[in-house]
């Protein structure tokens, strides 16, 4: 029996193995305007990447992938609102066999048709200058001004060379899927949740048995986090970020924004390859390599950029801002155009991480960055997986999610908001994880519900360096001591002062939020 089928049955003895990769993460959140280049390109900026075993009732068997892309879109952002770019390529790559190299992608391209909606006008018909020109209620409605449409082709093998095969759909076999416009606001979309859920399909996906849902549309941003105060040189009190009872001391300063989601749950014995259970994945998009801009466009919707040449990768994603905060400026951009099997570039990044160091300067607390340098633990979270949870049996370094589709999902209401460590500190060390009620959540793939940021602020101020010990109990390494975290217990006390638990997820697929009204009441 092999390691990871002993996994569910059987947790003390991979305790050590748990924890052991825990060391240290750098401060990890959504990824949002990262890079250089990116910035100027805000319809391909991939945000966020979840990968987890469905917890929906029924669902147990299935991953759910949602790619996230558009950041910080303010639901008033009319009259064009988000639409996607239909000159883009958007991909989310799974390597199931851990050799840092694409086996599957899903590839998503988007259309968007001008239906020229007129008025007449003095006697001439005049056409509308909005999205739409009266209340939307379902799919392709006559009152909506541009048709958004989309398609899935499944990849199999290299992304460019490999077997290319399109995701239909279940009922009637149609390779175009309608997605929903973005929420205008009440008056526009009265119910929007119910619009949107009318563009859930069921597809069939080439090379897989089961049947698979999909989604594609404005979500609700589901992450938490106090932006501005942490980019502001963490502009908070000391007193405030390490009180527990202040988790929840400040608003969510992106509670108002949206995002769009690229939605799958597909079964796991569609990703994963012969007895290996363990899948990673990341997502990219990639612009056309060159653009001609018409000095006078042509009548119609997006005319003025004339896109042509090979697909070029500028924007990836795969464990939450590694490049925001990991990725030192003047690789960022070589970040988002490179592949994970070329992560040996970025190295230095990994074992010598400049965070710690400017959280010293940022708090004003001198000498308080952990002194176990290099990182290796970093390697091993990043690179590798936790060995016996989410590393493959054979395994490439490169930076990506993994996921351990051995692992059974958790209900809502039991998922450990801190994931796997806040499970080894919440049942007393690794010695109890038979206690354990979740070993589903973050860096174990990421659930909406992980708070990210909370659990790589104590883990990268050495808080499990502490619980390590002198005699290294938890398996961190011997460098990996109380003596190496300066801030000792204060570390398990670090918080961003907003509570990603609370953020309003649905219950099942495709679980984020309906999304933010630009107009009308607050969102259903």
């Amino acid at each position: 029996m092999s390691t990871f089928s002993r996994f569910t049955r059987r947790v003390p003895p991979l305790a050590a193995a748990v924890a052991a990769a825990f060391g240290s993460l750098a401060v990890q959140a959504s990824s949002h305007r990262e890079a250089p280049f990116i910035t100027t390109a805000p319809k391909v900026d991939g945000t966020d990447l979840y990968m987890f075993m469905s917890y929906e009732a029924g669902r147990s068997d299935f991953v759910t992938l949602i790619a996230n892309y558009q950041p910080l879109q303010a639901p008033y952002g009319g009259p064009n609102y988000f639409k996607m770019d239909p000159n883009a390529l958007y991909e989310i790559h799974i390597d199931n066999d851990g050799d840092a190299k694409e086996d599957l992608s899903f590839q998503f391209r988007f259309d968007n048709r001008l239906n020229s909606i007129a008025l007449p006008i003095g006697g001439k018909n005049v056409p509308i200058a909005l999205t739409q020109a009266g209340t939307v209620s379902d799919p392709r409605a006559a009152t909506l001004n541009v048709n958004e449409t989309f398609s899935v082709d499944v990849v199999r093998g290299d992304r460019r060379g490999g077997q290319r095969a399109a995701v239909t759909n279940a009922a009637g076999g149609a390779k175009v899927f309608d997605k929903p416009v973005d929420n205008i606001g009440t008056k526009t979309i009265p119910d929007y949740a119910a619009y949107a859920a009318k563009h859930i399909y069921n597809v069939n996906v080439p090379g897989c048995n089961v049947p698979a849902k999909l989604f594609v549309g404005q979500r609700k941003e589901a992450f938490a986090v106090n932006l501005g105060t942490i980019f502001d040189l963490v502009n908070a009190p000391v007193s405030v970020i390490t009180d527990p009872a202040l988790i929840n001391a400040v608003p969510n300063t992106i509670d108002d924004a949206n995002v769009t989601s690229m939605a799958v749950e597909i079964h796991k014995s569609c990703l994963t390859r012969g007895s290996e259970p363990v899948i990673g994945a990341w997502t990219t998009a990639s612009l056309r390599q060159g653009s001609l801009l018409d000095p006078t466009p042509k009548k119609g919707h997006q005319t003025t950029a004339i896109s042509g040449g090979a697909w070029t990768q500028v924007s990836r994603l795969g464990m939450p801002l590694v490049n925001e905060v990991v990725i030192g400026l003047p690789d960022k951009d070589r970040f988002n155009g490179s592949k994970p099997k070329d992560d040996g570039q970025f190295a230095d990044y990994v074992t010598n991480p400049t965070f710690p160091a400017l959280l010293e300067i940022a708090l004003a607390l001198p000498n308080t960055a952990p002194t176990n340098l290099p990182r290796t633990d970093l390697v091993t979270t990043f690179l590798t997986g936790i060995p016996g949870v989410n590393q493959p049996g054979k395994v490439t370094a490169s930076e990506m999610l993994r996921l351990n589709t051995a692992i059974p999902p958790v209900p809502f209401a039991q998922q450990n908001r801190l994931g796997i460590v806040g499970e080894i500190l919440r049942v007393g060390g690794p010695q109890n994880l038979g206690q354990a009620v979740d070993l589903a959540g973050y860096p174990n793939g990421r659930r909406p519900k992980d708070d990210v940021v909370d659990i790589s602020l104590v883990a990268v101020m050495g808080g499990l360096c502490v619980a390590n010990g002198d005699n290294n109990a938890l398996g961190f390494g011997t460098s990996c001591k109380p003596s190496a975290a300066p801030l000792g217990a204060t570390a398990f006390k670090l918080h961003d002062g907003v509570d990603q638990a609370v953020v309003p997820l649905l219950p099942g697929f495709p679980y984020l939020f309906t999304p933010t009204p630009g107009a009308g009441a607050a969102a259903q």
